[in-house]
C-alpha cells in the first residue's frame, strides 16, 4: 500500500506511516465513518461486506480501531455481520497503552427498539464495558437487562437522537468515536450533521444490482461537504480518507 495523493510516493506505508496518515486530532472531539464499497456502490458482496474487503482494507481497519475511543455499530449490523467482542491484539493494545488510551476499545450498540438480547456475544464477552444507545419507547424490560451486561443510555424519545449520543459519549471522555455503520445509521448521522471524517475503501469491483448501499434512511436535509485528506492505493483497490 502506497499514496498516490498528496505529494505520490511509491515506498510501501509501514505501520508508523499510516498511524501518521489517519491520527484524528486529539485537541478536539471527532466523530470519523469508515466503510468499504463497490465501484458502483454497494455495500456488500453476496449479503456481506467482508467480500468487497481485502488485505489493505483489513490493515486499515484494524488501525482505525486501534485509534479510536470507542466504536459505534447499529444494532442490525451486530447481528447480520455477526460482530464478536472488539478485541485488539498485544501489539495494538500496547501501542495504545504507550499513547496514554485505554487498552480496550468500548463497544457502542445503537438500537431503537433493542432487539439485540442481552446474551450477545458481542456484549457479554467484551473487554471492556459496553454501551447501548436507545430511545425512551424502547422497553423498559429489556433495558434492565441490558444493564446487567452494558451502560445503556437514552436520547431521544421515539427515535434515538444520534447529536444526543454522540455529546454524551464525549461527556463520559470517549473524545474520538469510530462508527462501522450500518447505513440507516451512516444516513442518520449525516443527516444530523455529525460526521467529521469518512474513510472509505472502493474496491475494484462491480457489484451488480440488489445490494444496498452505504447509506439508507430519509433524505439529508442538505449535502455535507468534505475535504480529501489523501488518496491511498493496494493494487488496484483505493484507500480515501475525508475530514472537515
Amino acid at each position: 500500500m502506497h499514496r498516490i495523493f498528496p505529494e505520490p510516493d511509491p515506498t510501501p506505508l509501514d505501520d508508523p506511516a499510516l498511524i501518521d496518515l489517519y491520527a484524528p486530532d486529539r485537541s478536539q472531539n471527532s466523530l470519523r465513518v469508515n466503510f468499504v464499497t463497490s465501484l458502483d456502490g454497494a455495500v456488500t458482496l453476496e449479503g456481506y461486506s467482508e467480500g468487497l474487503s481485502g488485505p489493505a482494507d483489513k490493515r486499515v481497519f484494524a488501525l482505525l480501531r486501534m485509534l479510536c475511543d470507542a466504536l459505534i455499530v447499529a444494532a442490525g449490523t451486530l447481528r447480520h455481520e455477526g460482530y464478536g467482542p472488539v478485541m485488539l491484539d498485544e501489539r495494538a493494545r500496547a501501542w495504545r497503552r504507550q499513547h496514554g488510551l485505554a487498552e480496550y476499545v468500548p463497544l457502542v450498540a445503537v438500537s431503537r427498539t433493542l432487539e439485540l438480547g442481552p446474551a450477545l456475544r458481542a456484549l457479554t464477552a467484551a473487554p471492556t464495558r459496553p454501551y447501548v444507545i436507545t430511545c425512551g419507547t424502547s422497553p423498559p424490560s429489556v433495558r434492565a437487562a441490558l444493564a446487567e451486561v452494558a451502560d445503556v443510555i437514552v436520547c431521544g424519545d421515539d427515535d434515538v437522537d444520534l447529536a444526543a449520543a454522540r455529546a454524551e459519549l464525549h461527556e463520559r471522555g470517549l473524545a474520538h468515536l469510530l462508527s462501522e455503520g450500518g447505513p440507516l445509521l451512516l444516513g442518520g448521522l449525516t443527516a444530523a450533521d455529525l460526521v467529521d471524517d469518512f474513510c472509505l475503501t472502493m474496491a475494484p469491483l462491480l457489484a451488480g444490482a440488489g445490494a444496498g448501499r452505504i447509506t439508507a434512511g430519509p433524505p439529508s436535509p442538505r449535502p455535507h461537504r468534505l475535504g480529501l485528506r489523501h488518496v491511498l492505493a493496494d493494487e488496484d483497490m483505493l484507500l480515501l480518507r475525508y475530514a472537515r
